[in-house]
């Protein structure tokens, strides 16, 4: 999620050539024998005898280990290491080192990259489902915790059920591990306060998708799209007056220094961009094993993304207390011509025939479901995003995880399954 997005992995899978070929060992290239999900360590290390070791070469979003961002690839890096008692190796490289994201898809279909965490939505009509998707994220409810739970469950399942997203990853050579994570929520950040709809109208206001650039503009207010490395000095200068952005990236960009005026929304939400973990064209090769670990890392390591995305959160009621803003929820007025506009994104989205049939309704059980689900998981809100920085608790986001991981579709596309 760096730049219009802001958090995400991105992760490539690059062997080491002290650790033998891909596939190499007694699994032979893409076969050996499998695993059941929920096998025990024991009768993994047993499977995994006798095969080559290998190193995947993980890049993730963040710019370093110290990032708020780092939980989304250090839960998956840990998980795949622990998994395969050492089998795999996992080195973490940060920064975008091998790949940025306008060239990470190529570098996975060519085999420079093996796995890696991407945004389909810099590539929409390549990947218009995706695109399509990820504008309906504007109906989901917002709340700085809560919120993200929901988020995430709700819409791996819907990118799981869709067989346009996956086709459409297949025909460019990429194997979803995750085909569709939700990035954080997003706030404004602003020189000056947004206390009514009024406030919109002319303002400068920088944006990271369409779908943000069509809601700006119906909220009477200029958009501007720009790189969120770009930000800090545009907001400091006042080429631009506000920002809407997701948590990591804004709390990462140090942008509440000179734009401290923080809102957010309770009733409605800005559209979300989304991210994946993605296996490019060696993933088949490998000891079909290795392939379930990783798959199963990916999904059970999901806790890290929420979890970056709830620390920001946090840390950017923190950040705007710290710089003497204020932070409040966006106006009634402004929330219900929000509302408005989200509904009419959603319904255009949907018309395409992308999404499936009966979406809105699926989208709507999903929700109350999930909401269900993550009460029952003791994740409910205990306050809202204004003294978010006092309530907020650590939570058991590989529990979460996992259960979402267990009780959704992922389970069906598991290697071997």
């Amino acid at each position: 999620m760096l730049g219009a997005a802001a958090l995400t992995g991105t992760a490539a899978l690059v062997l080491s050539a002290c650790a033998g070929s891909i596939g190499g060992g007694s699994g032979g290239a893409g076969g050996g024998e499998g695993f059941e999900y929920g096998a025990s360590q024991e009768e993994v290390d047993a499977v995994l005898e006798g095969l080559e070791p290998v190193t995947l070469t993980f890049q993730p979003g963040a710019a370093s280990a110290e990032s708020i961002m780092s939980p989304a690839a250090t839960e998956i890096a840990d998980r795949i290491e622990e998994r395969s008692g050492g089998m795999i190796t996992v080195d973490l490289v940060w920064g975008q080192a091998v790949a940025g994201y306008d060239t990470v898809q190529d570098a996975l279909a060519d085999g420079r990259l093996d796995l890696a965490n991407t945004l389909p939505g810099y590539s929409p009509a390549e990947f218009a489902a995706f695109d399509d998707l990820s504008t309906t994220t504007a109906m989901l409810p917002s709340s700085p915790f809560a919120g993200e739970f929901i988020a995430y469950a709700v819409y791996s399942d819907l990118g799981w059920e869709n067989q346009e997203i996956l086709d459409s990853f297949d025909a460019a050579g990429l194997v979803p591990l995750t085909p569709f994570a939700t990035t954080a929520g997003n706030y404004t950040t602003c020189r000056e306060p947004l206390a009514s709809a009024a406030d919109w109208q002319g303002r400068q206001v920088r944006v990271g998708t369409t779908a943000q650039d069509t809601q700006v503009s119906g909220l009477g207010a200029v958009p501007v799209s720009m790189e969120y490395t770009e930000m800090f000095e545009a907001l400091e200068r006042g080429t631009v007056d506000c920002n809407v952005g997701p948590s990591p990236a804004t709390a990462e960009s140090g942008v509440l220094e000179v734009a401290p005026e923080l809102g957010f929304t309770t009733t409605t939400s800005f559209p979300r961009t989304a991210t994946t973990v993605m296996a490019g064209s060696r993933f088949e090769e490998l000891p079909l094993a290795y392939q379930q670990i990783i798959f199963d890392s990916a999904g059970l390591g999901g806790g890290g993304f929420v979890q970056s995305y709830t620390d920001s959160a946090a840390e950017l009621v923190r950040q705007s207390k710290e710089h003497g803003g204020e932070v409040r929820p966006l106006s009634e007025d402004t929330q219900s011509r929000l509302h408005t506009l989200s509904e009419e994104l959603t319904a255009e989205a949907v018309s395409g025939g992308r999404l499936g049939e009966d979406f809105e309704e699926r989208l709507a059980e999903g929700i109350e479901s999930w909401t269900a689900k993550v009460e029952e998981l003791g994740l409910a809100d205990s306050g809202d995003m204004a003294d978010f920085d006092e309530w907020y608790a650590e939570a058991d986001y590989a529990e979460f995880a996992r259960t979402v991981y267990e009780s959704g579709a992922a389970l069906e596309h598991r290697p071997g399954a």
